[in-house]
């Protein structure tokens, strides 16, 4: 089984939740995918990291991160999945600390320029992935590359596109985890 494939197998049976939610947008769905309960286990975090180490290489990307917690795995597991490359993962707080070192990116310093593929696990309108490459773009990072663990197919995919104007690349998409939905 190829990791897209260990993937999705491990999105379907961890992360798909059947029943009314209220996604971050605000909006209600019928079927929720926590994709963190997939990717947070072996199978599900080994494939993650082959295939978003392949998507940085691809994009030549110096780092990986985004916005914290739906990022905070993706990085992670890029990290084991580079097989001793040289690849930084960060951050991006939701709100800056008032104490400390005050930045909005955290992890390794980056210098303005360096490459960055932004990850997230679950885009619905691209919201938080777009606030993520707003604060990267503040601090004067490059954007190569933004990657999804799964895409709603909600529109985010342009929202990150238009933001970031790099390619965006989803792993997965609710068509391969939850193809009987029904808002199709």
């Amino acid at each position: 089984m190829s990791a897209k494939e260990t993937l999705i197998a491990e999105l379907r049976e961890h992360a798909l939740v059947l029943g009314e939610v209220t996604l971050t947008s605000g909006a209600t769905a019928s079927y929720y995918v926590d994709a963190k309960r997939a990717i947070l286990r072996q199978p599900g975090f080994a494939a993650l990291g082959e295939l978003v180490a392949a998507e940085a290489r691809r994009r030549d990307a110096q780092a990986v991160g985004g916005m914290t917690m739906g990022a905070d795995p993706i990085a992670s597991a890029a990290l084991a999945g580079a097989g001793g490359e040289d690849l930084l993962a960060f951050f991006v707080r939701k709100e800056k600390k008032a104490h400390g070192l005050q930045r909005w990116v955290e992890g390794p310093l980056l210098s303005p320029g360096t490459r960055c593929l932004i990850v997230e696990d679950v885009v619905t309108t691209g919201g938080s992935t777009v606030k993520a490459i707003e604060r990267c773009l503040e601090e004067g990072l490059q954007i190569v590359g933004t990657v999804s663990v799964l895409d709603r197919l909600a529109g985010g995919a342009e929202a990150i596109e238009a933001a970031g104007g790099a390619p965006y690349t989803p792993l997965a998409t609710i068509d391969d985890v939850h193809p009987e939905r029904d808002d199709r």
